[in-house]
């Protein structure tokens, strides 16, 4: 049986690994959040796309669908993602307009429509997919720092801020905040919502293939890892708030730190079940999420 000092000295490197992978989580987190932000729909179709996306970039990458260099294979799926975002949008949009619930559903479809061609293209058989990440480690204060997480850092620390700095100074941005706090003022003003919203859906879209593509390396490729991953997302954006950017960031670290304590001191088989009493616990104490204000939607 371990001693007392013996488990603190595996928290720290527990709570540095957890922080790294929440960044990813924050990553899912805030392209379900941009949606929601914008047209109160959530995205269930966010997980299995990111994951048709992370295997074309093997089957682009491997030779199974073409022999191309990394890069290329990336620019490739993000082009498709992108693309699979303006079909969504353009078969959400009318359903919406109706009901944010129906469209909300209609998401469902399209994850699985998405599953279902990853399926029929690359089959139900667990892929490699290596990332070109730099060969490094290192020692300080106990904790052992890799090429993988200071890439997963740089990435999503560059990705965040990019973000932001779009949503706070550019045009685009500022409709989207204004059509976030009131649509229906902002469409009287003049804003284009359908502008607004496919901004976050692809937005969303490439967060998620981002977000995907890093976790890979920790893991495996099958049909439904990402979707696995993109449920530790979801959690995330309920524990920030679904109405909150901020939150989502908050949130994904959160999740990330109560996983790898969770898996570490508890048991790993139970994960999914700790993840739904984390949901289940945050909507009853912040319905709103710990970052959201008082008064907001509750999802």
């Amino acid at each position: 049986m371990n001693s007392v000092p013996d488990l603190l000295l595996d928290l720290f490197p527990l709570i540095w690994s957890g922080v790294v992978t929440g960044c990813l989580y924050a990553l899912g987190a805030l392209g379900l959040v941009m949606i929601f932000k914008s047209s109160r729909v959530v995205n269930f179709s966010h997980g299995n796309v990111a994951g048709l996306a992370a295997f074309l970039i093997y089957g682009f990458s491997s030779g199974v669908l073409l022999s191309l260099s990394w890069g290329v294979a990336v620019l490739l799926a993000v082009v498709a993602v992108v693309a699979v975002a303006f079909l969504s949008y353009a078969i959400i949009a009318p359903i919406m307009a109706e009901s944010d619930l129906t469209a909300t559903i209609t998401t469902l479809g399209i994850g699985l429509i998405a599953q279902g061609v990853t399926l029929l293209v690359f089959g139900a058989d667990i892929v490699p997919l290596d990332l070109p990440l730099p060969r490094f480690s290192a020692t300080t204060l106990g904790l052992r720092i890799t090429g993988y997480d200071l890439t997963v850092l740089t990435v999503a620390v560059v990705t965040i801020v990019g973000l932001f700095l779009i949503i706070d100074y550019s045009k685009l941005g500022v409709a989207f905040r204004a059509i976030s706090a009131n649509p229906v003022a902002a469409e009287i003003c003049g804003l284009n919502l359908r502008s607004v919203h496919l901004f976050a859906w692809i937005v969303s879209a490439v967060l998620g293939v981002v977000g995907a593509l890093l976790i890979v390396p920790t893991t495996f490729l099958s049909a439904t890892t990402v979707a696995t991953f993109m449920l530790q997302a979801f959690a995330a954006a309920v524990l920030g708030g679904f109405a909150s950017l901020p939150g989502a960031l908050v949130g994904g670290i959160l999740i990330g730190i109560l996983m790898n304590l969770f898996t570490f001191y508890v048991s790993p088989e139970f994960t999914n079940t700790f993840l739904l009493i984390v949901i289940l616990t945050a909507l009853n104490i912040f319905p709103n999420g710990i970052f959201a204000k008082a008064g907001g939607n509750r999802v």
